[in-house]
Protein backbone atom coordinates (compact mmCIF):
# COMPACT_ATOMS: atom_id res chain seq x y z
CA UNK A 1 0.00 0.00 0.00
CA UNK A 2 1.06 3.54 -0.97
CA UNK A 3 0.36 6.26 1.01
CA UNK A 4 -1.00 9.50 -1.15
CA UNK A 5 0.79 13.20 0.38
CA UNK A 6 -1.71 15.40 -0.59
CA UNK A 7 -1.60 19.35 -1.52
CA UNK A 8 -5.05 20.04 0.34
CA UNK A 9 -6.94 18.52 2.86
CA UNK A 10 -9.97 18.67 0.47
CA UNK A 11 -7.96 16.14 -1.23
CA UNK A 12 -7.76 14.40 1.73
CA UNK A 13 -11.03 13.89 2.14
CA UNK A 14 -12.56 13.50 -1.07
CA UNK A 15 -14.82 10.78 -1.48
CA UNK A 16 -16.46 10.07 1.95
CA UNK A 17 -19.88 8.98 1.48
CA UNK A 18 -23.36 10.24 3.53
CA UNK A 19 -23.64 7.33 6.09
CA UNK A 20 -20.00 6.78 6.80
CA UNK A 21 -18.59 6.05 10.52
CA UNK A 22 -15.67 8.73 10.96
CA UNK A 23 -13.48 8.16 13.96
CA UNK A 24 -12.22 12.03 14.75
CA UNK A 25 -8.93 12.08 17.11
CA UNK A 26 -8.47 14.07 20.16
CA UNK A 27 -9.02 14.52 23.66
CA UNK A 28 -10.89 18.03 23.55
CA UNK A 29 -8.95 20.15 21.22
CA UNK A 30 -5.54 18.44 21.68
CA UNK A 31 -4.69 16.30 18.22
CA UNK A 32 -7.82 17.64 17.01
CA UNK A 33 -7.59 17.12 13.35
CA UNK A 34 -9.30 20.30 12.76
CA UNK A 35 -8.32 21.67 8.80
CA UNK A 36 -9.28 17.55 8.19
CA UNK A 37 -12.88 18.81 9.73
CA UNK A 38 -13.21 22.03 7.95
CA UNK A 39 -12.63 19.88 4.24
CA UNK A 40 -15.13 17.72 5.44
CA UNK A 41 -17.41 20.43 6.22
CA UNK A 42 -16.90 21.99 2.64
CA UNK A 43 -17.02 18.66 1.04
CA UNK A 44 -21.05 18.35 2.65
CA UNK A 45 -20.66 14.34 3.28
CA UNK A 46 -23.75 14.25 5.54
CA UNK A 47 -25.51 11.23 8.23
CA UNK A 48 -22.33 11.02 9.54
CA UNK A 49 -21.96 9.05 12.63
CA UNK A 50 -19.06 10.17 14.58
CA UNK A 51 -16.92 9.04 17.27
CA UNK A 52 -14.28 10.83 19.13
CA UNK A 53 -13.48 11.44 23.27
CA UNK A 54 -15.84 14.19 23.11
CA UNK A 55 -18.75 16.15 21.45
CA UNK A 56 -17.26 19.14 20.23
CA UNK A 57 -15.94 22.60 21.68
CA UNK A 58 -16.44 25.83 21.08
CA UNK A 59 -17.49 26.66 17.64
CA UNK A 60 -14.63 25.25 15.96
CA UNK A 61 -13.44 21.73 14.92
CA UNK A 62 -15.99 19.08 15.71
CA UNK A 63 -18.48 21.42 16.90
CA UNK A 64 -18.53 23.52 13.66
CA UNK A 65 -19.16 20.16 12.24
CA UNK A 66 -22.18 19.48 14.37
CA UNK A 67 -23.48 23.07 13.79
CA UNK A 68 -23.84 21.92 9.88
CA UNK A 69 -26.25 19.65 10.60
CA UNK A 70 -24.01 16.53 9.14
CA UNK A 71 -23.85 14.54 11.93
CA UNK A 72 -26.56 11.98 12.80
CA UNK A 73 -24.92 10.22 16.02
CA UNK A 74 -22.11 10.88 18.55
CA UNK A 75 -20.47 7.61 20.25
CA UNK A 76 -18.47 9.76 23.19
CA UNK A 77 -17.04 9.45 26.61
CA UNK A 78 -17.89 13.10 27.29
CA UNK A 79 -20.72 15.25 25.62
CA UNK A 80 -20.74 17.63 28.09
CA UNK A 81 -18.30 20.37 28.79
CA UNK A 82 -18.50 23.94 29.67
CA UNK A 83 -17.88 24.64 25.93
CA UNK A 84 -19.93 22.33 24.17
CA UNK A 85 -23.00 24.46 23.76
CA UNK A 86 -23.64 22.71 20.11
CA UNK A 87 -24.07 19.56 21.09
CA UNK A 88 -26.23 20.46 23.86
CA UNK A 89 -28.49 22.21 22.00
CA UNK A 90 -28.79 19.93 19.09
CA UNK A 91 -29.34 17.26 21.51
CA UNK A 92 -32.46 18.79 23.05
CA UNK A 93 -33.70 19.32 20.78
CA UNK A 94 -33.70 15.57 19.25
CA UNK A 95 -31.76 16.61 16.23
CA UNK A 96 -28.87 14.08 17.21
CA UNK A 97 -28.42 10.78 18.71
CA UNK A 98 -25.94 10.53 21.33
CA UNK A 99 -23.95 7.00 22.56
CA UNK A 100 -21.83 7.03 25.88
CA UNK A 101 -19.27 5.04 26.29
CA UNK A 102 -16.90 4.80 28.88
CA UNK A 103 -13.76 6.07 27.88
CA UNK A 104 -11.57 3.21 28.33
CA UNK A 105 -14.35 0.91 26.76
CA UNK A 106 -14.01 3.65 23.61
CA UNK A 107 -10.11 3.11 22.86
CA UNK A 108 -10.55 -0.83 23.67
CA UNK A 109 -13.43 -1.37 21.39
CA UNK A 110 -11.57 0.71 18.55
CA UNK A 111 -8.47 -1.50 19.27
CA UNK A 112 -10.65 -4.77 19.43
CA UNK A 113 -11.66 -3.89 16.02
CA UNK A 114 -8.14 -2.99 14.35
CA UNK A 115 -6.96 -6.27 16.32
CA UNK A 116 -9.65 -8.65 14.40
CA UNK A 117 -11.66 -9.37 17.94
CA UNK A 118 -14.94 -10.03 17.65
CA UNK A 119 -15.87 -9.32 21.01
CA UNK A 120 -14.63 -8.80 24.50
CA UNK A 121 -16.07 -8.79 28.27
CA UNK A 122 -15.65 -6.14 30.60
CA UNK A 123 -16.41 -4.81 33.97
CA UNK A 124 -17.13 -1.23 33.24
CA UNK A 125 -20.23 0.22 33.70
CA UNK A 126 -21.77 -3.05 35.02
CA UNK A 127 -25.06 -2.12 36.77
CA UNK A 128 -25.47 1.40 34.94
CA UNK A 129 -28.06 2.72 32.55
CA UNK A 130 -24.39 2.59 29.98
CA UNK A 131 -25.03 -1.56 29.72
CA UNK A 132 -28.68 -2.05 30.13
CA UNK A 133 -29.61 -4.56 27.53
CA UNK A 134 -26.29 -6.09 26.96
CA UNK A 135 -25.33 -9.04 27.79
CA UNK A 136 -23.50 -10.37 30.76
CA UNK A 137 -21.49 -13.00 32.23
CA UNK A 138 -19.76 -14.05 35.99
CA UNK A 139 -16.11 -14.56 35.39
CA UNK A 140 -14.33 -15.76 38.66
CA UNK A 141 -16.70 -14.33 40.76
CA UNK A 142 -17.02 -10.96 38.76
CA UNK A 143 -19.97 -9.48 36.10
CA UNK A 144 -18.30 -8.30 32.96
CA UNK A 145 -20.32 -6.99 29.82
CA UNK A 146 -19.77 -7.94 26.76
CA UNK A 147 -18.63 -4.94 24.23
CA UNK A 148 -18.24 -4.95 20.26
CA UNK A 149 -15.82 -3.18 18.27
CA UNK A 150 -16.06 0.41 16.73
CA UNK A 151 -15.25 0.26 13.55
CA UNK A 152 -14.63 3.42 11.20
CA UNK A 153 -15.23 4.13 7.81
CA UNK A 154 -12.82 6.96 8.04
CA UNK A 155 -10.56 7.94 10.52
CA UNK A 156 -8.79 11.65 11.04
CA UNK A 157 -6.64 11.89 13.31
CA UNK A 158 -3.54 14.36 14.13
CA UNK A 159 0.23 13.80 14.10
CA UNK A 160 3.37 15.72 14.92
CA UNK A 161 5.41 14.24 12.13
CA UNK A 162 5.10 12.14 9.07
CA UNK A 163 7.29 10.63 6.80
CA UNK A 164 6.65 10.35 3.00
CA UNK A 165 5.61 6.62 3.57
CA UNK A 166 3.10 7.94 5.73
CA UNK A 167 4.89 6.64 9.35
CA UNK A 168 3.44 8.61 12.13
CA UNK A 169 4.86 10.01 15.29
CA UNK A 170 2.84 11.93 17.63
CA UNK A 171 3.56 14.80 20.37
CA UNK A 172 2.63 14.47 24.17
CA UNK A 173 -1.28 14.11 25.46
CA UNK A 174 -2.07 14.71 21.47
CA UNK A 175 -1.10 11.55 20.65
CA UNK A 176 -4.53 10.13 22.48
CA UNK A 177 -7.06 7.96 20.15
CA UNK A 178 -4.64 8.71 16.97
CA UNK A 179 -2.75 5.75 17.23
CA UNK A 180 -6.14 2.65 17.62
CA UNK A 181 -8.30 4.65 15.47
CA UNK A 182 -5.73 4.36 12.39
CA UNK A 183 -6.24 0.37 12.89
CA UNK A 184 -9.82 0.36 13.14
CA UNK A 185 -10.65 2.10 10.14
CA UNK A 186 -10.50 1.34 6.42
CA UNK A 187 -9.65 4.54 5.14
CA UNK A 188 -7.06 6.97 7.50
CA UNK A 189 -6.21 10.14 7.14
CA UNK A 190 -3.65 12.19 8.93
CA UNK A 191 -3.39 16.15 9.09
CA UNK A 192 0.62 16.06 10.98
CA UNK A 193 2.63 19.44 10.88
CA UNK A 194 5.51 18.19 8.81
CA UNK A 195 6.60 15.78 6.61
CA UNK A 196 9.81 14.72 6.05
CA UNK A 197 12.04 11.99 3.88
CA UNK A 198 11.34 8.58 4.21
CA UNK A 199 14.54 7.75 6.71
CA UNK A 200 14.24 10.68 8.50
CA UNK A 201 12.09 9.21 11.67
CA UNK A 202 14.21 6.91 14.08
CA UNK A 203 11.91 3.20 13.28
CA UNK A 204 12.21 3.05 16.84
CA UNK A 205 9.81 6.19 17.85
CA UNK A 206 7.57 5.53 15.29
CA UNK A 207 4.10 5.05 16.88
CA UNK A 208 1.99 4.46 13.56
CA UNK A 209 3.25 2.34 11.07
CA UNK A 210 3.08 4.01 7.66
CA UNK A 211 0.86 0.72 6.67
CA UNK A 212 -2.22 1.58 8.45
CA UNK A 213 -2.17 5.67 7.26
CA UNK A 214 -3.71 5.66 3.61
CA UNK A 215 -3.38 10.20 3.05
CA UNK A 216 -1.21 12.53 4.95
CA UNK A 217 -1.58 16.25 4.47
CA UNK A 218 0.51 18.79 6.58
CA UNK A 219 -1.64 21.26 8.46
CA UNK A 220 -2.26 24.57 7.07
CA UNK A 221 -0.10 27.47 8.41
CA UNK A 222 -1.34 29.23 11.17
CA UNK A 223 -0.10 33.24 12.65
Amino acid sequence: MTTLLCDHADEAVSGIEDGSTVLVGGFGMAGMPVDLIDALIRQGAKDLTVVSNNAGNGDTGLAALLAKGRVRKVICSFPRQADSWVFDDLYRTGRIELEVVPQGNLAERMRAAGAGIGAFFCPTGVGTLLTEGKETREIDGRTYVLEYPIKGDVALIGAHRADRMGNLVYRKTARNFGPVMATAATTVIAQVREIVETGAIDPETVVTPGIYVDRVVKEADRA
